[in-house]
């Protein structure tokens, strides 16, 4: 910000500023070189020194002396009601014009030193960083015009083999083999854990690792048994473990497996 005063009229004022140009920049710099703290009472003070600028900019243009004549007369306001024996009696919910520009100054004042700030921590080059590496180099770029779909396929294969130690690698289909689950192997399963142990739960069946296919194949197994009554299943809680029984007592012939083995 850049302020001047003519050698002949002290009170006349250039105020230039990036941020802002206008009346606050004058009223702030009248109370800032009286020394005063920003107060009503310095509002006050400096009210005749705004007016005499004022009347300087009689040969302006009115677009520019608004602004002015907006804060002269509240700053003209504040200095009548400071001269009254008591202070004025206000409606309800009507502002002070005193405390209304007081506070405009004092924000006007905090944004004027931080942009301060920021131009002086600009000018020291701070929270920028100097590039110390050199730049990289860039190769050129890979000529690809003689090379054909066939060529890259070849260049692949060629970099799979000796990837793989020049053994060609087997198919998907030959590497990869979905197990084989069906309900007569489980069905078989459950007869044969019930035979053993005369109970068995559901968990047991399934174990720890198996697949959703394994499991719903089970648990089919389970309900075509109890189906053909023989197998009773109970589940204590929700979402609990299924305890399976033997429905009734059973032979160790050959017929029973047989008879769920279609």
């Amino acid at each position: 910000m850049v302020w001047k005063s003519s050698p002949l009229n002290p009170l006349a004022y250039q105020v230039e500023t990036p941020v802002y140009q206008g009346p606050l920049d004058l009223l702030l710099q009248l109370i800032e070189h009286a020394e005063l703290d920003i107060t009503k009472v310095a509002l006050a003070q400096v009210t005749d020194q705004f007016l005499a600028y004022l009347h300087d900019l009689k040969d302006k243009a009115a677009q520019e002396v608004s602004a002015f004549l907006v804060i002269a007369s509240r700053l003209m306001q504040i200095k009548s009601e400071a001269l009254l024996p008591r202070p004025p009696e206000r409606e309800p919910g009507e502002e002070d014009p005193g405390e209304a520009l007081l506070r405009q100054l004092v924000i006007y004042k905090r944004y004027k030193e931080l942009a301060t700030l920021f131009d002086q921590r600009e000018k020291l080059g701070l929270r920028s960083y100097l590039r110390l590496a050199p730049p990289p180099k860039m190769e050129g770029k890979l000529d690809l015009s003689d090379v054909s779909v066939a060529d890259l396929a070849a260049a692949a294969r060629r970099a799979f083999l000796e990837a793989a130690g020049k053994t060609p690698k087997e198919t998907l289909g030959r590497v990869v083999i979905a197990r084989q689950v069906n309900i007569r192997d489980k069905i078989a399963l459950i007869v044969r854990r019930l035979r053993q142990g005369g109970k068995a739960f559901f968990n047991s069946l399934i174990g720890k690792k198996a697949s959703r296919i394994e499991i719903v194949v089970t648990f089919l197994a389970l309900l075509e048994l109890i189906k053909r009554f023989r197998v009773q299943a109970q589940q204590e809680e929700l979402f609990g473990d299924i305890l399976l029984e033997p429905a009734e007592e059973w032979s160790d012939d050959a017929e029973f497996e047989l008879e769920f083995a279609d």
